[in-house]
């Protein structure tokens, strides 16, 4: 009989993405089935107050969905073989290593002694373990710490790893890069660099919804993306490592053409109100960010009303419609809530938003952000591109202490870097 379990895989020494990548095919010719990859996430070494300076060396980690037909004993025995045969020496717990593979659940059974604990002691504490699994089952409870599912395990940290997703416009009118990545050879350097960087999504979108733009037909919309779909698939189809894939569009039969080829997440800024793109999530099993909006596209006359509270607003409505995606079927772990920053609301209110864009992640959903070189911004930042790119990251840094999930930004390594300074000043050590 076949056991659905879950590992969790960390290298911070030597090429540490071959090194996954290595361990991940070690692990498959023992009898592993994979069946999903987390994203890749950076996290500093955790160490004691006298470690080398030279073991400060940051780790890449993901956690691996499998199944197997040994039993936990036996993995246990595989994995100690492979971390050898990968140059893991019988060195410090806390020293360097191109491998470290740990198991994190079992299906449902708890086991404890001979120097195997599942669920892994550590799970619902550790941020770059929690990361990885919440991208792949939010709602996943953990057998012997009740009814608490990952996502809330992961409020509590005290530093939540977001993931970041970057943005490919294939448009010529979009409001910051519009008419820059219109065809394949600007497209692919673009791609390129962002991974290089460390995005963990990449959102393709071939229609711009600023105010003012002009509303392309599912048809036309389908004719720019097809070309670039089937390629960025190809790029990624043997990788285990690749980054999601997310198409950015509102119509449903440009959504089931994308998951054809393979697409990760459809990012639906019509809220996943339609019935058609609610058949969709339900029946997929994919990732569906849902989007508040007052209209589509964005339009400065069309508001949230002067006055009222736009975060309970937007809540009000969350709320609302979680019920009515409950009663139709949809998989609330596989949806993610975008706040819409700038989508019927004022300055001042995608301002309000942003502050308390945490707040939405009680209900139980990721939630997603995406605030880069919006209008917005425009009070208290010039219109200069690199301007509106520092003022984004002045606020992405904020969402990454409040603990939103996915940041959604169009200037990727700018991001990483600086976000990397940062969480190592706020990562406590041991």
């Amino acid at each position: 009989m076949t056991m659905r379990i879950y590992l969790s895989l960390g290298s911070n020494l030597g090429d540490r993405r071959e090194n996954l990548r290595q361990a991940i095919g070690l692990l498959q010719a023992r009898g592993l089935k994979r069946l999903r990859v987390s994203p890749v996430v950076e996290s500093p070494a955790l160490l004691p107050d006298d470690a080398p300076a030279d073991w400060n060396l940051p780790y890449l980690n993901l956690a691996l969905e499998g199944e197997v037909g040994c039993e936990p004993r036996q993995l246990r025995e595989w994995i100690v073989d492979i971390q050898a045969r990968m140059g893991r020496g019988d060195t410090s717990r806390w020293a360097p290593r191109p491998i470290d593979i740990d198991i994190l659940l079992w299906g449902d059974r708890q086991l404890a002694g001979g120097g195997l604990t599942i669920p892994h002691a550590d799970l619902h504490r550790r941020g770059f373990v929690l990361a990885p699994m919440v991208a792949l089952e939010p709602r996943l409870t953990v057998p012997g710490l009740g009814n608490r599912t990952l996502l809330d395990w992961s409020r509590e940290l005290t530093h939540h790893i977001p993931l970041w997703m970057g943005i490919v416009n294939v448009t010529p009118d979009s409001f910051s890069d519009g008419g820059l990545f219109m065809d394949w050879n600007r497209i692919e350097p673009h791609v390129d660099a962002m991974v290089s960087a460390g995005a963990h999504i990449i959102d393709i979108g071939a229609e711009s919804t600023r105010p003012g733009a002009t509303p392309l037909g599912a048809a036309d919309e389908w004719a720019r993306l097809e070309p670039v779909l089937t390629r960025l698939s190809s790029k990624f189809a043997h990788d285990p490592l690749r980054p999601l894939l997310s198409l950015d569009t509102y119509h449903p039969e440009v959504a089931r053409r994308g998951l054809e080829l393979g697409v990760d997440i459809i990012n639906d800024v019509s809220g996943l109100t339609s019935p058609g793109m609610r058949e969709l999530a339900r029946s997929s099993g994919k990732d569906w960010i849902a989007m508040h909006h007052v209209s589509i596209p964005a339009s400065r006359d069309r508001v949230l009303p002067p006055g009222c509270d736009p975060v309970a607003t937007v809540e009000h409505w969350l709320m609302a419609q979680m019920e009515s995606w409950d009663k139709a079927g949809l998989d609330l772990g596989r949806i993610v809530f975008d706040p819409g920053i700038g989508f019927g609301k004022d300055s001042l209110q995608s301002l309000k938003l942003l502050q308390q864009s945490a707040r939405f992640r009680r209900h139980g959903l990721r939630v997603l952000v995406g605030h880069s070189r919006k209008s917005f911004m425009k009070d208290f930042s010039s219109p200069d591109v690199s301007d509106k790119d520092l003022t984004t990251l002045g606020g992405s840094l904020n969402l990454c202490a409040q603990g939103v999930d996915i940041i959604r930004i169009h200037n990727v390594p700018m991001h990483v870097s600086a976000y990397r300074g940062w969480v190592h000043l706020v990562t406590p050590g041991l």
